[in-house]
């Protein structure tokens, strides 16, 4: 730490250096908060978190009780033992309540005044957090199972849902009516679209979608013309005329996420595998992460870390959380405090903080410890050997720099 600082103040190190190794190691350094607790107000299982991207202090939850919930994260008693207390909800006798499973719920993405939630009961509301009633409903035929707004898009306020349909609608916030379609497949085809995201990181507006049948399609959301690519585990070696041409995984694909700079994204499966590709063309890049658990039937929503030296991703496995390196595939290791299986989770890059949510109706925090524990001599090499490369002598001391 001192060596980082004097180079720092010396003009030799990059300034944004020490700010990723010192989040890295708060990242590796993760637990279960014994000190904070979130209230609990679900009855039933939590499906979907999200914490707003302006101020990282208020957070929404959405459960298969068809609840929302707005939780503020800060600590405003100053108390060293202390409760995230649910600021408001939209409860089973609210008149705008979902009628059914609340999967997806999401922050306007530059004003915390309105959100947008997503339910089976074939629904899409968007919210003024203020006065919790609704702004706009968009309505459509077949069961919803989620949606995503780009959370640096500015220049349109479209939402992709993706349905039990073989296709996904983008919808315009500011218009108040679908845009336009992407057509997955031919009409009366069997196909869900289990999970969508948008990346506006990059050039192109790219829209992630996946189907129930092994399938993961990018699409530019500027045109609805067809796909840009289809993602294919084999990397196009096998012959089209196999079974598993053309697939991201060998059962359904029921989970999506970009890397923080758009420039990869991630699918989990029920084949219990998941898979690193590159955005731009598609390509597996074979990262092997080993067996990753899966048994969800919907959307599995899992997130990944942002301002690491090396970057992690945090993937609900049973009622466990594992955290790998993305571009290694190393597991790092394992968050153990729920009872029943996990279904989502989110990362709070201000202060590298997870929050978790299960069918044991219950959010759980996980923050840095705040102390690190000294290995035993016996443990040394063992322990510097997990270490990414990246970050393994950002705390070496001086005596030992010299």
């Amino acid at each position: 730490m001192l060596g980082f600082l004097s180079a720092r103040q010396a003009g030799l190190e990059d300034p944004l250096r020490l700010r990723r190794a010192e989040s890295t190691r708060r990242v590796l350094g993760l637990e279960l908060n014994k000190d904070r607790d979130v209230e609990r107000i679900h009855c039933s299982g939590v499906n979907t978190l999200d914490i707003e991207p302006v101020e990282g202090r208020y957070m929404l939850s959405g459960g298969s009780d068809g609840v929302i919930v707005l939780y503020d994260l800060e600590n405003s008693s100053r108390q060293p033992y202390y409760t995230c207390k649910a600021v408001c909800s939209v409860g089973r006798s609210h008149p705008d309540v979902h009628k059914y499973s609340v999967e997806t719920v999401q922050w306007y993405p530059h004003d915390t005044g309105m959100f947008t939630s997503s339910s089976f009961d074939k629904t899409l509301k968007v919210w003024d957090t203020n006065t919790l009633q609704i702004a706009d409903v968009f309505n459509f035929e077949e069961t919803v199972y989620s949606h995503h707004m780009s959370p640096v898009a500015t220049k349109h306020c479209l939402v992709a849902v993706g349905t039990r349909g073989p296709k996904v609608q983008l919808c315009d916030l500011k218009s108040g009516s679908c845009s336009h379609i992407l057509q997955v497949k031919k009409i009366g085809c069997n196909s869900e679209i289990l999970s969508v995201f948008i990346s506006e990181k990059r050039i192109v507006n790219i829209l992630g979608k996946l189907d129930a049948d092994s399938r993961a399609k990018l699409w530019d959301v500027r045109r609805a013309s067809g796909c840009l690519i289809t993602l294919d585990q084999h990397n196009g070696k096998k012959s089209q005329a196999a079974e598993s041409a053309n697939t991201a995984h060998n059962g359904k694909v029921n989970g999506l996420c970009f890397t923080s700079d758009g420039l990869h994204l991630l699918t989990v499966g029920t084949d219990n595998r998941m898979r690193l590709w590159n955005s731009s063309n598609g390509e597996n890049t074979l990262v092997n992460y080993g067996k990753v658990y899966n048994d969800s039937r919907k959307g599995l929503k899992f997130t990944v870390s942002s301002g690491c030296s090396s970057e992690f991703v945090f993937v609900p496995y049973g009622s466990t959380i594992a955290v790998y390196t993305i571009y290694s595939g190393e597991q790092i290791t394992m968050l153990k405090g729920h009872y029943k299986s996990v279904d989502c989770c989110v990362f709070q890059s201000n202060f590298q903080e997870l929050y978790s949510g299960s069918r044991d109706c219950n959010i759980l925090a996980w923050v840095p410890s705040l102390c690190e524990s000294v290995p035993d001599d016996d443990d040394e090499t063992s322990t510097r050997s997990q270490l990414n490369p990246a970050f393994e002598d950002a705390w070496s001391s001086s005596d030992e720099e010299g």
